[in-house]
């Protein structure tokens, strides 16, 4: 244990939260009011109770100006960026420019901005994978409990190999179960659904951006596939916790609901 908490103690954990303003299925989502406060703000408090650093990434002045309000930290980006991640790495570029010290041991944490739940447990967990040297990549799995959740194929499948390195993501149910009924598939293998929190080494997210996108990305839609493809290696830590993500409207007034049995 001593030696985890001293390795840890040596790495900077860095939350970037990636937010856009326009949404096809939501538009405006960062700056919904859910329980008083936007969803943005929400997520920024959630990762603050954990990391030190924590800034959101945007390229729109309403979100900025909303984070700011709040006391948040914020970083404007480019419009044209195609995915969260290129965001959090031209944020953190920004913030961090490796001319100013030596950020080798920078881990960057991506915690989406729709993610008003995310749970400190679950950034933790992330961080420990990189108690493994080997780790370039984390994320998280969570078992599936449920067989039409697993069918569901807006829910990604992991599977990992003997040492908790993802092997592969799909959105079809892998692997199949041969000789058994889809009723008994869930207590016959360990099916984890995958939870898109993501932290990356510094020197990793910056090489991963600059990939093409591969055959395997393209066929599933998993952006995930491509550094698979490219030989990284995903780290993937396990949780039984569930978020309440927030894709659509009707997502927030579930969120609404959730949040007041929650906290009453």
């Amino acid at each position: 244990m001593q030696c985890f908490i001293s390795h840890i103690m040596k790495l900077r954990f860095i939350g970037i939260i990636p937010a856009r303003y326009a949404s096809t299925r939501f538009p405006a989502k960062p700056l919904a009011m859910l329980g008083g406060k936007t969803v943005i703000q929400r997520v920024y408090e959630q990762v603050s109770s954990v990391l030190d650093n924590v800034c959101v990434a945007t390229d729109d002045d309403r979100i900025r100006e909303a984070v700011e309000a709040f006391g948040g930290r914020v970083v404007m980006t480019s419009p044209d960026h195609k995915s969260g991640t290129d965001r959090i790495c031209e944020a953190y570029n920004k913030l961090y420019p490796s001319t100013d010290k030596d950020t080798s041991t920078d881990i960057i944490i991506n915690i989406q901005g729709d993610e008003p739940f995310i749970q400190p447990s679950q950034i933790k967990t992330v961080m420990e994978c990189f108690n493994d040297s080997h780790t370039q990549i984390a994320t998280l799995g969570k078992p599936f409990t449920d067989i039409e959740a697993l069918k569901n194929p807006n829910s990604p499948k992991i599977v990992v190999d003997n040492y908790g390195y993802a092997m592969y993501f799909s959105r079809s149910v892998i692997p199949f179960i041969r000789g058994k009924e889809e009723s008994e598939w869930i207590g016959s293998y360990p099916f984890l659904k995958h939870i898109g929190l993501y932290a990356y080494r510094s020197d990793v997210l910056k090489e991963v951006t600059k990939l093409p996108q591969s055959s395997l990305e393209l066929a599933e839609s998993l952006e995930q596939l491509r550094w698979l493809q490219n030989g990284y290696r995903i780290k993937v830590g396990l949780t039984d916790v569930e978020t309440i993500g927030i894709d659509t409207p009707e997502d927030l007034e579930k969120a609404e609901a959730f949040l007041l049995k929650v906290e009453g």
